[in-house]
Formats: C-alpha cells, sequence, structure tokens
C-alpha cells in the first residue's frame, strides 16, 4: 500500500483532525509542512487551484477536504472504526454544526493578536497583517461570516454547554463508549480556544467537556515522519492513480465521465480545479489532470460542500 502522506501546518485545526485520525488508527505517515498562506506552489501543483488545510496524498491519489479525507482513512484501514455507532445522521449533523457555527466561533476567540505565537511561535512582526489579508482574500465571495469577538464568545459558549451536557449521562466520547468521526469533527474546532491559557475561564464551568477534550488529545497522532514537499511531488509523478471502481456521473447536469469540468467548495476559498471527470457520486467528485511537476493525479472531493459544472 503507497504511504500516506499528510500536507499540513501545525496550528492547522482541521489538520488536527486528520493528525487524530491518523493516531486513532494506529498509522505511519509521512509530514509534510506546507505554508500557512498563499502562495503554496507545491499544493497547487498537486490539486490545480484547491488551497484549503490539509490535503492527503497517497500515490498520485490527492484527497481533498477532511470529509473525504476521513472516508477514505476508514476504506483503507478500517480498523478501529470511525463509525462505531453506524454512519448515520446524528453523526453528520453534529459534525456539520461544529464545523460551522462552532468553527467560526472558536477562530476568532483562539487567533487574536495577543495569542497569535501560541499557534504561530515563529511569526515575525509582518506576519499577522499578510495573514489576515490572505484570509480575506480566502473568503472574498464566499458565505462564510466571522463575527465579532463578543458575539463569537456568547455563541461559543452557548454550543460549549451543549457539548457539556452531552456526557451529563456519564459517557466518556460524544456518541457512546467509543470515538466517532463526530468526536474528532467537534474536537479540532474546540481545539484552538483549549490552547490559550488566557481563554480557560471558557472552559472551566465544563469540567466533563475538559475532561473529554484531554481524552481526545491523549489519543495522539501516530507515528509520522518528515517529508519534503518536492520528495511528495516526486512520489506523486512517479506513482499512478489508484482504479475507481464502478465510476459514475451522478447528478450532474450534463457533464459525463470524460467532460473537463470544475470542482471548487461552495463556501469559501472559490478556487476552481479542471480536470477530467472520473467519477461522481453521493459521497465523491474525483478529476484527473496532469502539471509537469506532479505528473498525472487524480483530485479527490466530498460531493457534500462541493460544487460541479462542465467548463466552459
Amino acid at each position: 500500500m503507497n504511504e500516506f502522506i499528510l500536507h499540513h501546518y501545525p496550528a492547522s485545526p482541521y489538520a488536527e483532525k486528520i493528525r487524530l485520525m491518523l493516531g486513532f488508527k494506529g498509522l505511519r505517515w509521512k509530514s509534510v509542512i506546507i505554508p500557512v498562506m498563499m502562495p503554496k506552489p507545491d499544493v497547487i501543483a498537486l490539486t490545480g487551484g484547491y488551497r484549503r488545510t490539509p490535503l492527503l496524498q497517497i500515490g498520485a491519489d490527492v484527497y481533498c477536504d477532511t470529509a473525504r479525507i476521513a472516508l477514505e482513512l476508514e476504506r483503507r484501514a478500517p480498523s478501529p472504526t470511525l463509525n462505531p455507532f453506524g454512519d448515520t445522521f446524528a453523526v453528520q449533523a453534529m459534525s456539520s454544526l461544529a464545523e460551522s457555527a462552532l468553527f467560526n466561533t472558536a477562530v476568532p476567540i483562539a487567533f487574536q493578536p495577543d495569542n497569535i505565537k501560541i499557534f504561530f511561535p515563529d511569526a515575525k512582526p509582518d506576519f499577522l497583517p499578510s495573514f489576515g489579508a490572505d484570509r480575506v482574500a480566502m473568503r472574498k465571495g464566499g458565505t462564510v461570516r466571522r463575527g465579532p469577538l463578543g458575539e463569537s464568545k456568547s455563541v461559543f459558549v452557548y454550543l460549549a454547554q451543549k457539548l457539556e451536557n452531552q456526557f451529563a449521562d456519564g459517557r466518556v466520547f460524544l456518541l457512546g463508549n467509543a470515538p466517532c468521526t463526530a468526536d474528532f469533527s467537534v474536537y479540532h474546532t474546540v481545539w484552538p480556544v483549549g490552547r490559550v491559557p488566557a481563554l480557560a475561564a471558557l472552559l472551566k464551568p465544563m469540567p466533563r467537556l475538559i475532561a473529554w477534550m484531554a481524552r481526545m488529545q491523549a489519543i495522539g497522532h501516530g507515528k509520522s515522519t518528515t517529508l519534503s514537499s518536492s520528495q511528495a511531488l516526486e512520489i506523486s509523478k512517479a506513482a499512478k492513480p489508484a482504479p475507481i471502481k464502478g465510476a459514475q456521473a451522478y447528478e450532474t447536469d450534463g457533464a459525463a465521465l470524460g467532460d473537463t469540468v470544475e470542482v471548487m467548495p461552495v463556501d469559501y476559498a472559490l478556487d476552481p480545479v479542471r480536470g477530467e471527470l472520473l467519477n461522481a457520486t453521493t459521497d465523491e467528485i474525483a478529476v484527473r489532470r496532469s502539471d509537469p511537476r506532479a505528473g498525472t493525479v487524480v483530485v479527490h472531493f466530498p460531493r457534500m460542500g462541493f460544487q460541479l459544472q462542465k467548463a466552459g
């Protein structure tokens, strides 16, 4: 089996979600540290435009978005499972609420200027304005809203109290006695707040939530070794994408397999990826594209949260 190569940076909450999943499954993986902000030439060589973090590379297959990455980890390493209570609407609903409302309140709280050295210890004086400008550009034209600090704290505490109540019956994880996809999806949204000592007062009234966060942190990241982004590109160029079984073009508004299409998120970072449509099911969009440095790769996206259209 080809190696798992995670393209990420340490402060990324979404990357923390996947790092913990890799640890939970006891997988060995290669760590490629990528830039926090644009430009990201080696990332774009692999994806064709998609810029969000993290990416999972397996040979010449590139998996975008943590939902699609989690699906692939479960497929390739089914034990221990991410779905001990089933792949249900309840799990999806909990994950979706966390990665929208909870995440978009936690980020403005945690990533305040006074806290930036906690997440980016090597940041130079010009980092903060550059980082802010990059994130404004990433959200341009999208639907994601980051509210003012007071509003964010209020909504965060409201939702965190609901999480505290989730453990009132003595359960140790969100849905029972084992972690599931929802645990990883919720944890990474509160993880930044938990890292800032000055924000301890927000969580102090919620001891069950704090204890659950400690249990999730204890899962760890498994065993990783470092790899450069140029080495990762060499691996993709030397490999061939895995064949897709049972390919279909389900509800693609006229785009057929083999057509040139564009794929991009529906909410933010609206950078289209153009390629040949290889698969469009209810849970995946896959396109094939070529790059002089990455070679021929297949880029995989989840269907939910992404838009697909035939290239004009």
